[in-house]
């Protein structure tokens, strides 16, 4: 069945392929699974991977598990429709949808879910559009949901240069050199060696895909060039609105494959805190995307890395499209069909200022109400968020109609702002000033001294070179130091039999705090460390409270324990308890999850003189197991204490 259209043909095979074409490219999807087989663009004949079954090419897919589970993973779901369906066809677009819908009596395990993934191509458009409508209805069983996203794998004979960002961009090793012939398996299987690579440029390099993960705020395109002929292939995401855990959760982009994967669910850098979780007599439907699978090229006698500013280009004018006027479906509102929510934000610290202060360049934003109260863990509903300005003025605009808490967290000062009530944002152009919020900064008495700088991440402390052994040459001499394989290990290297010492008013932070705290092997086994925080005070009120915030970026099946004067004192003046499965240390991520606490320290257990506060990360067992401090401060008492 061939339809001629004015800037389109379009093939309908109902048995085997869809193709759709609009003069600049052409991409094949299977019917009815609604997998992309082919893309055809500047004269190559297929910009994915043929030698990879069709089904293995581009696609959604899904990790889900029982109700009731527990853990990040689960079973596998590469999603395949039942039902093909044109839903426009005309001059200007086409789309297609490719359904799946729920059978409770199919002898298949599927998620319940019905699944709708969407595939628009504009007239003369150099990519295409992809969304995906998922809905749970009420009746239906309960399951988990800890992933979903877009995968494509690409044609290794053209692409083997990956850009991530402008700093973050290489010519990558092939996918057959991690096989187990030539490379070798390090601590984390994601994580190999490279000991006989196909090209020799790679020799002795650590491959590992979690060295590429990117902070959502700055996720909005990264892809891959073919250098001859000159042909990039980028994925471009317009908003984070769809994606879970706020501008701050860190997601995973392209690696060796070559591979380009947009994604919306993930637990990683979270752990199971962040899987989505659904009860029998919960109703949900959510949109994610669409996003833009972009394709530029250019003459051979031109700079190819032009390609990269051009996609960076073109990343721009879809923001600022977005949202798109041309879904067809009705589950994605239009501009107007949506609300605006815009006001002001100040922050005021009773002990570091007299009187309220801007809150300059904070990130604010909305997130669905949730059980955690928590914008990190959010992963149901959607979110919006923005800056604000010197003066501390925002405005967020085309948000979908909802009910919604308002977040803020302010760099340079601890903890997070919740407003106290929810937001209701209805259609049709919905306008709602926020007015002057207040931000009350923790703080119960005067500093009287501090370690590092808030900002969520362990990023200003030391973080030391890697093992020659185990590099990735792109972060030699690079910002991200911390993307560097191993650097766990670096600890024991510098402290081979005592831990970490920090002494206020001589140590330096950004030399002498490692970004870590991890564990120490002895033999076969990983034990638990305890830094010393020594410090002078030359006045002690006894009858105070005296206050140690400790803000943490990251922990990973850790117990953090205070305690004063005696380190082996059984029982610590504070516990976390048990906390975090971010296994951000494994992953180079310099920061997970966020958390605030404060361990009350009387005064009767402090004195004139010379102190220590002993900070002791108690688990052991695997390298992995420790926390990342963003901050550190401890607080004299209050000034109403006698």
């Amino acid at each position: 069945m061939q339809i001629k259209l004015p800037t389109y043909d379009m093939i309908l095979s109902w048995c085997l392929q869809v193709v759709i074409g609009n003069g600049v490219l052409e991409i094949t999807i299977s019917n009815p699974d609604g997998i992309v087989t082919k893309i055809k663009f500047n004269g190559i004949e297929n910009l994915l991977e043929e030698t990879n079954e069709e089904d293995n090419r581009g696609y959604w897919d899904l990790n889900w598990s029982d109700a009731g589970s527990t853990g990040t993973t689960g079973y596998y779901d590469r999603i395949k429709g039942t039902s093909f369906q044109v839903i426009v066809e005309d001059e200007d677009m086409v789309e297609v949808s490719i359904t799946r819908t729920w059978n409770p009596t199919s002898q298949t395990k599927l998620v319940p879910l019905n699944i709708d993934k969407r595939f628009v191509v504009l007239r003369e458009s150099s990519g295409f559009y992809s969304y995906a409508i998922y809905e749970k209805l009420m009746e239906w069983p309960g399951f988990n949901l800890p992933q979903t996203r877009i995968v494509f794998k690409l044609n290794k004979k053209w692409f083997e240069y990956m850009v991530v960002a402008d700093d973050r961009q290489r010519r990558m090793p092939l996918p057959e050199d991690r096989l187990p012939e030539r490379c070798q398996i390090l601590d984390i299987p994601e994580a190999v060696l490279l000991t006989n690579p196909i090209e020799d440029e790679f020799k002795e390099e650590v491959d590992d895909k979690y060295q590429y993960s990117c902070e959502n705020k700055d996720l909005q395109v990264h892809g891959w060039i073919c250098t001859d002929p000159p042909t990039g292939f980028w994925q471009i995401t317009p908003s984070d609105e769809f994606r879970t855990g706020g501008p701050l959760k860190q997601n995973l982009t392209s690696h060796v494959g070559p591979t380009n994967l947009a994604m919306f669910i993930s637990a990683h850098y979270a752990g199971e805190d962040m899987v989505a979780k659904f009860k029998q007599g919960e109703a949900w439907k959510r949109v994610f995307g669409p996003v833009f699978m972009y394709f530029n090229c250019g003459p051979k006698e031109l700079d190819w890395h032009w390609l990269w500013d051009d996609a960076k280009n073109q990343m721009l004018i879809e923001t600022e499209n977005w949202p798109y006027s041309f879904p067809a479906s009705q589950d994605y509102p239009t501009s107007d069909q949506r609300g605006n929510v815009s006001g002001r934000l100040l922050v005021y610290d009773r002990y570091s200022n007299d009187d309220v202060i801007p809150a300059n360049g904070a990130y604010i934003g909305l997130a669905s109400p949730n059980e955690s109260k928590s914008w990190q863990l959010e992963s149901k509903g959607y979110q919006f968020w923005t800056t604000t300005d010197e003066d501390g003025y925002y405005s967020i605009s085309d948000i979908r109609p909802g009910d919604y808490n308002l977040y803020a967290w302010v760099p340079g000062f601890i903890g997070d702002y919740t407003f106290h009530d929810n937001i209701s944002v209805t259609a049709a152009g919905c306008d709602i000033d926020m007015g002057q919020l207040v931000y009350e900064a923790p703080s119960d008495g005067p500093t009287l001294w501090e370690i590092g700088i808030p900002d969520r991440t362990a990023r200003q402390f030391f973080i030391p070179d890697p093992n020659p052994k185990y590099v990735n040459r792109l972060y030699l001499n690079h910002p991200d130091r911390f993307r560097q394989y191993g650097l766990w290990e670096r600890y024991a290297d510098l402290y081979p039999n005592e831990d970490l010492i920090y002494t206020i008013g001589t140590s330096d932070y950004e030399k002498d705090w490692f970004f870590a705290q991890v564990t120490r092997k002895k033999g076969n086994t990983y034990q638990g460390t305890t830094w010393q925080i020594k410090f002078e005070l030359q006045d002690v009120n006894v009858n105070g409270l005296y206050k140690l915030r400790l803000a943490l970026a990251t922990a990973n099946l850790a117990e953090l324990q205070v305690r004063v004067k005696n380190p082996k004192s059984e029982t610590p003046l504070f516990t976390t308890g048990l906390i975090g499965k971010d296994n951000a240390i494994a992953r180079h991520g310099i920061h997970g999850l966020y958390r605030l606490y404060t361990a009350d320290i009387h005064g009767t257990e402090l004195k004139q003189g010379d102190n220590t506060i002993y900070l002791t990360q108690a688990n052991g067992g695997s390298p992995f197991v420790g926390i990342m401090y963003d901050y550190i401060r401890l607080e004299g008492p209050t000034d109403s204490d006698p």
